[in-house]
């Protein structure tokens, strides 16, 4: 058991699942902004919310205290919703020690600065390590036992091998990585390609489509991530193809049931009132066009995913769009 103390910040699926896993390795403190949810996994070891009838372990506390959850710890894990975890880092800030690293859970980016959180993390709280802990993980699988991998990146060799340690138990292993940015990215960019694998399943569309859609929307990622100073390999890994192929095929992926929706002719209003979890690919997708267009790269699949996501086609028109793009090399754009 490690003596390091670790907050996790966010009461979502994803936190509760990461902070349940911590806690077989260290001692752990979960933050959640709903006296609900914290009474809950308090005293009947539950989040019903996120994680219906999956139990938690006696050990996890849960606050709804931010500064009794950060003032001690030892490691700061942000679960927070991309679009605010800006506000709650701020907060975070008012409480935390010196050099206590921070790990984003987050697969988004923020709207206004098209800024990945490890960058956020850095202007709100500079002089500390940061870190992401990303792949193919659908929270409940996890906590149902199943075997599943993550990646852990951080610039720094020592800090990630000692924060392995930590995350890794059982059947959930841990990689370690030092391509934060490529790493943030695949987490960040597939969850648009599942938006457009789930548009084509909405529908009726084939395995060989769904096959060509991720193989090429693959591709698309890999070149804006190698742009934005990634590495291609990491791409070819667990935070890239990996986290792609699980959010393109899972009947969990939000991504996925967003582009589904959508296919079956839903608009992203009504498809939003409807889900009571984030979306990321849905929030995410005018910054990823942004930063495509910043960095000149051709992204057909995900321009196509932006439009309808922004109203602006429907997903029927936009599918055409998708397998009409004329075909060249398969090494080229489009």
């Amino acid at each position: 058991m490690s003596d390091l103390k670790i907050a996790v910040l966010g009461g979502g699926s994803w936190g509760t699942t990461v902070a349940a896993l911590t806690t077989r390795n260290a001692p752990v403190t979960i933050w959640a902004r709903n006296p609900e949810t914290v009474d809950e996994i308090n005293n009947a070891h539950r989040n019903q919310t996120y994680l219906p009838d999956a139990p938690l372990p006696e050990s996890l506390r849960a606050t709804n205290d931010i500064g009794e959850a950060v003032t001690n710890a030892d490691v700061v894990v942000m679960g927070i919703p991309s679009q605010n975890f800006r506000s709650v880092l701020v907060e975070v800030k008012k409480h935390l020690r010196a050099w206590v690293p921070v790990i984003s859970l987050t697969k988004g980016l923020e709207l206004d600065t098209r800024m990945r959180m490890t960058e956020i993390i850095t202007e709100i709280l500079p002089g500390h390590p940061v870190g992401v802990l990303t792949g193919p993980n659908l929270a409940r699988e996890i906590m149902a036992g199943q075997a599943a991998a993550s990646v852990i990146a951080m610039d720094d060799d020592i800090i990630v091998r000692s924060l392995q340690r930590v995350f890794k138990s059982g059947l959930f292993r841990v990689y370690t990585n030092t391509d934060v940015i490529g790493c943030e990215l695949g987490g960040v960019l597939k969850n648009i390609i599942a938006i457009a694998v789930g548009m084509g399943d909405g529908q009726g569309a084939g395995d060989n489509t769904r096959a060509a859609l991720i193989t090429r929307g693959l591709a698309e990622v890999t070149r804006l991530g190698v742009a934005m100073g990634g590495r291609a390999e990491t791409f070819a890994g667990l935070a890239g193809m990996g986290d792609m192929i699980a959010t393109c095929t899972s009947s969990q992926s939000r991504n996925r049931h967003v582009g589904i929706e959508l296919g079956k002719g839903k608009s992203m209003e009504q498809i939003a009132s409807e889900m009571f979890m984030v979306a990321e690919g849905a929030k995410s997708a005018p910054a990823v066009m942004a930063l495509a267009e910043q960095y000149g790269i051709d992204m057909p699949i995900a321009r196509d995913v932006y439009r309808v996501v922004s109203g602006e086609t429907n997903a029927r028109g936009a599918y055409r769009g998708l397998l009409r793009t004329a075909a060249g090399a398969e090494s080229e754009p489009g």
